[in-house]
């Protein structure tokens, strides 16, 4: 594997690889890499015939009351995990080179950010559209890999891609998840072990909304209702919000539809940590 941290060397990377008919997967990250990211790289293996992960923390995607300064940071963890997935180069540009002192340029797309995780993060999406919009320029794949966890962030670049013409497929891989349930994610770190202990119920609430769901229950309001008390059983769990969504188009259920894609969403924090959560419930 190997390891470019400028664009332009990433671009000439990327020239000679269409030149020579390679078919090129992207697996975007903020680094700090799990089992979830990995298999991405992994998926992306079986689609591409070359995989450039990228490890970018993005500070247009974070408020100045998020944690941007004490994210996650490991590069050197990180070269070996990607390597050992199959990586066969790791793009790491600098914040000073993505977003040099006289950048004015921002991608956005609107209303579907404008709810969820852009309701509670407002200025959320404009960064990670526009970060993508850069990587897509630069490497130029031909297949993009995301993960689920991310729904509506999936969603959203799903709408960009078919905007802006970019003529990528979009590859959503499943949730990976730890042995008891909870999702896979860098701010896992954060917890202390009886934070970790209490976030068990983020998943255990989706499963109990899902069986609603799948028992008949089409009253959305109650769904939500029963998602939210069941959260409330942990002290150090508060709900940021849940919704059931339309699962293509994030159009929010009063009523639950037969035959239809439902997702439900979860964002709690759990003492200081901001978790996200969901699952697609097929009625």
């Amino acid at each position: 594997m190997k390891l470019i941290k400028s664009i332009l060397e990433m671009q000439q990377t990327a020239d000679l690889l269409h030149r020579n008919g390679a078919k090129i997967g992207i697996v975007p990250t903020m680094g700090y890499l799990h089992e979830g990211h990995l298999s991405l790289i992994r998926e992306a293996k079986l689609h591409a015939d070359v995989v450039v992960t990228t490890i970018f923390v993005n500070p247009v995607q974070f408020a100045p009351n998020e944690d941007y300064k004490k994210y996650p940071r490991d590069l050197e963890r990180d070269i070996l995990h990607a390597s050992s997935a199959g990586s066969d180069f790791l793009f790491v540009p600098s914040v000073e080179e993505m977003y040099p002192p006289d950048y004015l340029t921002f991608v956005e797309v609107e209303k579907i950010t404008s709810i969820l995780e852009g309701k509670s993060r407002p200025s959320h999406f404009r960064g990670v559209t526009t970060v993508v919009a850069k990587l897509f320029n630069i490497i130029k794949p031909h297949i993009a890999l995301f993960g689920q966890k991310d729904a509506q962030q999936a969603i959203v670049i799903k709408q960009m891609v078919r905007d802006l013409n970019y003529g990528i497929k979009i590859i959503i891989a499943p949730i990976v998840r730890e042995e008891d349930g909870l999702a896979m994610s860098s701010r896992n770190v954060y917890l202390s072990p009886e934070e970790r202990k209490e976030s068990t119920v983020i998943y255990k609430s989706l499963k109990r909304g899902e069986e609603l769901i799948l028992s008949g229950e089409r009253d959305a309001s109650r769904v939500v209702a029963e998602i939210v008390r069941y959260l409330n059983t942990q002290p150090l769990v508060k709900v940021d919000y849940v919704s059931v969504t339309d699962a293509n188009t994030l159009g929010e259920c009063s009523v639950i539809n037969e035959k239809s894609q439902i997702l439900i969403s979860v964002a709690v924090r759990v003492g200081t940590t901001r978790l996200i959560d969901n699952i697609i419930v097929n009625t």
